[in-house]
């Protein structure tokens, strides 16, 4: 594994980013950076190795903000630089765009998104602003022309055209509608980019849309459970308590190297499950479920595909699986912090 093998975890319980090292199979923890309020979302910059970080202080005003950070790949120190302050509330959600001189925003509580230019690692004031009902998470397209903006109290995904001055311009139509109730959340682009993927919090679906290149347009093609049938877990709602009315509770998705699986998380069962991926793009249920650490709102795969690391909101420790087609293998169990909800390979 080669030395920029690096893993970072949010623990939003302890406002701390902690950095590991995967080699031979093994998490190593190089550095727990403290000092993060709020800290629940990051973006990476591989090529300039900095980390883009949503955070709120912890202050009677709870200003929110978006602060760079330098990551020293040899020690897995961040160390603070400039910060971003954001009057419309914390973001949940951040990507970058542009080869790292473009950041996008969601904010779920603000119900609004952003479009900032980045230069030299500091982030400028917003260029754009859109609002829908609890944002929930934004991806831009690979080419940078594109941008996708999911709202889950609106069951809809928003479609915009992306600038050269990263100004966002919607699309025709300008959003695309998800199932009524759903509660779309997470979404991941396939390779090629012609399928765009979203899975939803209340009914725990994949939901395939079909994705025209050229003009960026979505269509909704078909869908599939995402949950563990066997578990009676029911279809949530806004406002419910998925745990005390033991309902789904969809969280997070990513795709696995090769395309041919979606790796989704549930978090009343506490489950990971691979949603099987056809050569049509179409979608349909995984054969089986792992359960992983209590509560995993975030996870990711490796660049390889090789390797999954899950975290657990209720949890102080983070799961490192062998990936083989649908298949994880459990290989360690790794000290991280409280409240771990964020997982990026670097």
């Amino acid at each position: 594994m080669a030395d920029s093998s690096l893993v970072l975890v949010a623990n939003a319980g302890d406002g701390s980013i902690s950095t590991f090292r995967l080699e031979d199979g093994s998490l190593q923890r190089l550095a727990v950076t403290a000092a993060l309020a709020g800290c629940s979302t990051f973006a990476v910059d591989s090529a300039r190795d900095l980390v883009y970080a949503a955070v709120q202080d912890s202050g009677q005003d709870g200003r929110a903000g978006i602060l760079t950070l330098r990551l020293d790949r040899r020690t897995g120190a961040l160390e603070a630089g400039p910060r971003r302050d954001l009057p419309g509330g914390k973001l949940n959600y951040v990507a970058l765009s542009r080869h790292g001189a473009g950041l996008l925003g969601a904010s779920y509580d603000g119900g609004y998104g952003i479009s900032c230019p980045i230069t030299d690692g500091v982030v400028g004031d917003p260029v754009s602003r859109v609002a829908f009902p609890n944002l929930h998470s934004v991806l831009p397209s690979t080419d940078g022309r594109f941008a996708y903006f999911v709202s889950l109290g609106a069951d809809l995904v928003a479609q915009y055209a992306l600038g050269d001055d990263l100004r966002l311009a919607p699309l025709e139509p300008a959003t695309v509608a998800a199932p009524a109730g759903s509660g779309p959340r997470h979404l991941v682009l396939n390779d090629a980019e012609d399928a765009l993927y979203v899975l939803t919090e209340f009914s725990g679906q994949v939901l395939h849309f079909a994705r025209d290149p050229d003009s960026g347009t979505l269509g909704l093609r078909d869908a599939t459970d995402a949950f563990d049938p066997s578990t009676g877990l029911r279809h949530s709602r806004f406002g419910a308590d998925p745990t005390a009315e033991h309902l789904i509770w969809g969280a997070d998705l990513h795709l696995g190297a090769d395309g041919r699986y979606l790796w989704c998380s549930e978090r009343t069962e506490s489950t990971l499950g691979a949603v099987a991926v056809a050569d049509d793009g179409s979608v349909s249920a995984p054969d089986r479920f792992v359960t992983t650490e209590p509560q995993p709102r975030g996870f990711a795969v490796s660049p390889d595909g090789a390797h999954l690391v899950a975290a657990g909101e209720r949890s102080t420790t983070i799961s490192l699986y062998a990936v083989t087609g649908d298949r994880l293998e459990l290989l360690q169990r790794a000290e991280t912090g409280r409240g771990a909800n964020w997982v990026r390979f670097v």
